[in-house]
């Protein structure tokens, strides 16, 4: 589960609570139906006219797995990846048939298993970037999909502030409805406000960064994968795949 995710959710939903609450205010008062139906509504219909159903339904699975995945250590992939080697380069690289279910990734145990099976490296190579490419583009969507919600967010609040003060300008003779008016007009700007900037653009932030990360994390594999095939010594494929990542985390096996 992503620590950061969780805790700066709370850590603003808890300081704007706490803020309300200062000098004897109440949340009650931030509580209204209307403004929710307005922003949350119109917020959710946009986003289906804007987008196929199936992509605003499988936004919700990549929004879990941004937050629920636990990311791959780039360091112990490589070390995967030279434990491969070396196992290759000693018994053959079809005794890495014997080891490919003790991978946790899918993405590797693809192409491992190409690679037993005696597939050309170019096809190789054509089959793991196309699936590089389609995972980027799933996140692309995703991402898209939350920042049209987070600029919406805040549009459906200015409608709603605009229908508060029509309301209100068209009872101007009665006192008593000027208050419930204008209540609308300000919260459906700030329910708006909101969720965009603690939700949906935060969210699609993470997402964009996770992409990148796993992204990167499947590079390296793919270059370990490649590396295998062709035959190359183990010390040069831990060499190859250090520089994925930053010089201080980079540690050998091989250095006496």
């Amino acid at each position: 589960m992503d620590i950061a995710t969780i805790a700066g959710a709370f850590a603003g939903i808890g300081l704007i609570v706490l803020a309300i609450l200062q000098n004897d205010g109440s949340l009650v008062i931030f509580m209204d139906s209307s403004s929710a139906m307005i922003v949350l509504g119109g917020t959710i219909a946009a986003t289906l006219i804007n987008f196929p159903l199936a992509s605003v339904m499988g936004v919700i699975s990549v929004i879990k797995k941004t937050i629920l995945h636990k990311e791959m250590d780039p360091g112990i992939v490589i070390s995967t990846m030279v434990e491969f080697a070396e196992v290759a380069r000693k018994e053959g690289i079809l005794s890495l048939e014997q080891k490919v279910d003790d991978l946790n990734d899918d993405f590797a145990k693809t192409g491992i298993r190409l690679a037993v099976d005696g597939t050309e490296p170019e096809a190789i190579q054509e089959i793991m970037e196309l699936e590089l490419e389609n995972l980027e583009e799933r996140h692309r969507q995703g991402q898209k999909i939350l920042v049209s919600m987070g600029t919406s967010a805040p549009a459906f609040g200015m409608i709603g502030t605009l229908i508060g003060l029509v309301k209100m300008l068209m009872n101007m003779n009665d006192p008593s409805s000027i208050g419930p008016a204008m209540s609308v007009a300000l919260l459906t700007t700030f329910y708006g406000a909101f969720i965009a900037n603690l939700l949906f653009i935060p969210l699609a932030g993470k997402l964009k960064t996770r992409s990148e990360a796993e992204v990167l994390i499947k590079r390296l594999i793919l270059e370990g994968i490649m590396a295998i095939q062709s035959g190359e010594n183990p010390r040069m494929v831990e060499q190859k795949l250090g520089v994925f990542i930053a010089p201080r985390k980079r540690k050998s096996k091989y250095e006496s």
